[in-house]
């Protein structure tokens, strides 16, 4: 039986058994969109994550329904233009799954974009502080090398999202 033994305005730490995890108060979903420009740039943000202490890069992201009701798809297309300054003509539904099930309960929902087109600057919301980078996508594995070596922490789901963008390219 699951018990919550310390309850925060955003997550709560929960107990069961010997298990110890956190869950969203509010939601547990999130959306992940795999984007990339039609000069063939991928779209990854960068911020600063305390929980790590470190600058982060990752896919465009985003809580779904953070501020009201909302499908997971429009979260994606909201997320893109917010964190990007990208909006996408077509937002294709991929697959949800959990984002680190032995740590939380929350689960994301990828989701790749394209027909791109540049809207504004992106960078988040207020509170917020996102760099957008367009990188080349066949200079990608080189430029996440680099900036490892800078010490910026690489998501692990960039990846995966490069095995869906390169997967696109070759059905087009």
């Amino acid at each position: 039986m699951k018990e919550v033994v310390y309850q925060g305005k955003f997550l709560n730490m929960a107990k069961e058994g010997r298990w110890e995890f956190c869950e969203r108060v509010k939601d547990t979903a999130a959306a992940m969109i795999f984007a990339c420009t039609p000069d063939n740039r991928v779209l990854l943000v960068e911020e600063f994550r305390p929980p790590v202490g470190r600058r982060c890069l990752c896919f465009p992201a985003g809580l779904v329904g953070d501020e009201s009701p909302e499908s997971a798809a429009a979260a994606a297309n909201r997320e893109l233009e917010e964190e990007t300054g990208y909006t996408a003509a077509r937002m294709e539904y991929l697959f949800t799954g959990p984002s680190s099930p032995g740590l939380t309960s929350e689960m994301i929902a990828f989701f790749l974009a394209s027909g791109l087109s540049r809207v504004s600057q992106g960078g988040g919301v207020e509170g917020e502080d996102i760099t957008v980078h367009e990188v080349p996508m066949d200079s990608i594995d080189s430029w996440l090398a680099q900036r490892e070596r800078e010490g910026v922490l690489i998501d692990a789901r960039i990846y995966a999202g490069i095995h869906f963008l390169q997967r696109a390219q070759h059905k087009a």
